[in-house]
């Protein structure tokens, strides 16, 4: 039994050499063309899990807690939540904007950047008793930035998608110091602006709501009212310096903390509303920031 089988064996190895022996020069000329097209196409087959590897989109998300003045020119402050969101990086394929892969804070380059702020709702009553409920808002935009190792330049711009429906901005500079262990301070001026719509919301009174302040006994704003309102012109309301400060807990995971300082002006400060307050606004926050890579 077992010689029959190897004896078809050699006569298939026999077989099989006899005809290839018989293909023509032209035969055998397409076979060896053919082979690196083949391979080529296996090579693109087996590649496919690193090229998805090319594509990334890189992110952070900060929810925390903040205290600060409970509206624009209040007296009072209040705890209320804090957000923020920071673009690092977009890759697709050979296109890239940012870089995915580099420093989550701060990143060195130029580029976009993540714009969020949330604005909490102000009520007509105690000292702005007569002046109209202000929804809370809302705004999302992008920012722009060029960063080194040491400092930043940035500006952004917000809308209202919720809430005001403005056109709101800022642009800032900053000192960075990045200690090896992760530690990253920043420290530098600010300066808010904002379109008309956003400022008649937070520093405008109608000729209606001014009626209405008179009319509820409230002295002090009427006072500083005109009979026919307020109305403010869009423009640069508030100047003011941050200091913050970044500590990673793990490679996706960090502690942001900041406290700042802002001046309002301008029309801002003409407004009864913070003429019956305060110019001076401070506010501090802190939270966690979670960092994502997601690969695709």
């Amino acid at each position: 039994m077992l010689y029959s089988i190897v004896e078809s064996t050699v006569k298939l190895h026999q077989t099989l050499y006899i005809s290839l022996g018989y293909i023509n020069l032209p035969e055998r000329v397409m076979i060896s063309r053919r082979l690196p097209l083949a391979a080529t196409v296996l090579a693109c087959v087996f590649a496919q899990p690193a090229l998805a590897q090319d594509r990334a989109f890189s992110f952070s998300l900060t929810g925390g807690a903040s205290v600060k003045p409970d509206y624009f020119g209040s007296r009072d402050y209040s705890i209320g939540p804090t957000g923020a969101f920071g673009f690092t990086g977009l890759r697709f394929g050979a296109a890239q904007l940012g870089d995915p892969d580099g420093p989550t804070e701060f990143a060195p380059g130029t580029g976009l950047r993540g714009a969020f702020r949330y604005i909490p709702s102000r009520s007509g009553d105690d000292e702005l008793l007569g002046l109209d409920r202000v929804s809370t808002s809302v705004e999302l935009g992008l920012g722009l930035h060029h960063t080194t190792e040491t400092w930043q330049v940035y500006s952004d711009l917000r809308y209202g998608a919720i809430g005001h429906r403005g056109i709101a901005g800022e642009i800032g500079a900053n000192v960075i110091y990045r200690d090896p262990g992760g530690l990253v301070l920043h420290a530098g001026p600010r300066a808010e602006w904002g379109n008309g719509r956003f400022m008649r919301n937070y520093f405008g009174i109608s000729p209606t709501e001014a009626a209405q302040i008179s009319a509820q006994g409230n002295t002090g704003l009427a006072g500083l009212t005109p009979a026919g309102g307020y109305e403010p012109s869009g423009g640069i309301y508030s100047i003011g310096l941050e200091v913050g400060a970044y500590q990673p807990l793990s490679d996706n995971w960090g502690v942001t903390g900041s406290i700042r300082y802002d001046r309002l002006r301008g029309d801002a400060a003409s407004s009864p509303i913070v003429q019956q307050g305060r110019r001076d606004q401070i506010t501090a926050e802190i939270g966690l920031t979670r960092h994502f890579n997601l690969r695709f």
